[in-house]
């Protein structure tokens, strides 16, 4: 708890980062209550609505409340988030570790060929297609997320792991008849839970601008789940007569990406002793 205090007294992106994020689960998490209408219900003659008293954000073209949409859309964004970091986070993080650990055929396996392979595309264009030879639906939209997330964790995993296998405590530990995988469990993955905590900070911002991606191109949620990519895809023909179709929507997603991005930056920098030295200086000699 101390260590998170000073984190937010010297670090101006975190804070901020911090806020935004906390604003967008509070929201999600409470969409049925905040949500001044209901997301889905139609009403045609209040069609593409400029913001109003009645509807602070306007009406999109079937007469459906925008600010209601894009709260209920936070929801479907923190969702899809939270599980695509962790299913590969935890799908990487095995694999890497493993691989580091072990090394030999496995290690080549995993390293030249699954991790390269996923690597050498475009994380996009692969999610793209999982997801269009999948189907859409919210959890399909997960699982193709995670299929094309989980090499990055692998990577630095195994980096983390190769490193810290070859410290003394390893040794010691080692040394005393301790399984492979107790060192594993017990001793190497609470010491590389730092770097991978910045990725998966930083990666929750990916996975909302790509579930956005994936449902504008119609491969993501299904309708009429409310999706800030689905709403930002049904405003292209209303780009001149009604903006405020596109503004919103694109804001949500800007801000949701910049709170994770601004987190994840700052957490790095805290976790980097040098820049945590620098940073308690700098705020010393203010």
């Amino acid at each position: 708890m101390k260590g998170l205090r000073e984190f937010l007294r010297q670090s101006g992106p975190g804070r901020v980062g911090l806020a935004l994020t906390l604003f967008l689960v509070v929201i999600a998490l409470a969409a049925p209550w905040t949500a001044p209408a209901d997301p889905t219900a139609q009403n045609l003659p209040a069609r593409l609505m400029a913001p109003s008293v009645g509807h602070w954000l306007g009406t999109d073209e079937l007469g459906r409340d925008i600010l209601s949409r894009i709260i209920f859309g936070a929801r479907v964004s923190m969702i899809v988030s939270v599980s695509v970091v962790l299913g590969a986070g935890i799908v990487g993080l095995a694999i890497g570790a493993l691989a580091g650990y072990f090394g030999g055929w496995f290690d080549r396996l995993v390293n030249i060929v699954l991790i390269n392979a996923f690597l050498s595309f475009p994380g996009i264009l692969l999610a793209i297609a999982f997801a269009a030879f999948l189907g859409p639906g919210l959890g399909k939209v997960i699982l193709a997320l995670v299929i094309t997330g989980w090499a990055g964790y692998a990577r630095l995993a195994r980096a983390q792991i190769l490193q810290a296998k070859e410290m003394e405590y390893v040794l010691a530990a080692r040394s005393v008849g301790a399984s492979d995988m107790r060192i594993l469990v017990r001793h190497l993955l609470p010491n590389i839970l730092q770097p991978l905590l910045v990725q998966a900070t930083i990666a929750m911002a990916g996975a909302i601008l790509a579930e956005s991606t994936l449902s504008f191109l119609g491969v993501g949620v299904l309708a009429p789940t409310p999706s800030w990519g689905a709403m930002l895809n049904d405003a292209r023909g209303h780009l001149f007569d009604a903006p405020h179709l596109v503004i919103f929507p694109a804001l949500a997603v800007m801000t949701a990406v910049l709170a994770f991005n601004l987190l994840g930056d700052a957490l790095r920098d805290w976790m980097d002793p040098r820049m945590r030295a620098y940073l308690v200086v700098t705020t010393l000699a203010r």
